[in-house]
């Protein structure tokens, strides 16, 4: 950026296939659509962008997201206040640099990590730190704005036309986290996890507007927490 204004984008990498690119939210917009980035030049898993991410490992989705949810289905749907209880940070900060240090090879398993509550606390933070969110700031107020749809049908159908507008990676991970969460739900009788509460917790987490200040994401916390909720209890007819 120069005197306040955003420069088009160039790669600087020899050639696309070269690139392995982190990209700002603000710059993300001049990015090539077939930039193809190159696994040897991602250095970390968390706080890369989600796109990227997957082209460079070719998954439909991060594998922080497909490891953390299968250990959790394996053990831990019903674990009572699963999502909403946390772990030890300084465990779950441990899970995160085992991702980025070894990938797909990370050890999250039961011997290591006794504790699911810090397994679901890393897939969380995966998804906070993320640069763009899973709900893409572009897409924001698409949601927001069906969220206050009174009419059940036409919030339906104007929360599908915004999923529309998700790019692939991000599309396909949220497909995936829904169907993952909508299990959650069918064992609230020990988990005590209803969509509403998995709404409240997930809401600030997979979407954020695109200016934060307090008065906004205050203000924004309940059609968050609404969208989620919608999500996960209309997973099989919105995707």
């Amino acid at each position: 950026m120069e005197g306040g204004r955003i420069n088009q984008y160039h790669c600087l990498a020899p050639s696309p296939e070269d690139c392995g690119l982190n990209v700002h939210k603000q710059c993300s917009k001049y990015v090539p659509s077939d930039c193809q980035p190159d696994l040897k030049r991602i250095k970390k898993v968390y706080s890369c962008d989600l796109t990227t991410l997957v082209k460079a490992h070719n998954t439909p989705r991060p594998m922080v997201v497909d490891m953390c949810i299968r250990e959790i289905e394996g053990r831990g749907l019903k674990s009572e206040g699963l999502y909403r209880v946390s772990g030890f940070t300084e465990h779950i900060e441990d899970v995160k640099m085992a991702f980025d240090r070894d990938g797909d090879k990370a050890d999250i398993s039961c011997s290591t990590y006794p504790d699911i509550n810090i397994i679901a606390g890393a897939l969380k933070l995966y998804f906070r730190d993320l640069p763009i969110p899973v709900i893409t700031y572009d897409s924001y107020s698409k949601f927001i704005e069906a969220s206050k749809i009174v009419s059940p049908d036409e919030r339906l159908e104007a929360v599908h036309e915004a999923l529309m507008l998700l790019p692939p990676a991000h599309y396909e991970t949220l497909r995936f986290l829904m169907i993952h969460l909508k299990k959650v739900t069918q064992n609230e009788k020990d988990n005590l996890m209803c969509a509403e509460n998995l709404g409240i917790v997930f809401g600030p987490t997979l979407m954020r507007p695109p200016e934060e200040n307090a008065f906004t994401s205050l203000n924004d916390m309940r059609y968050q927490k609404s969208i989620v909720q919608i999500l996960i209890q209309h997973e099989d007819v919105l995707f």
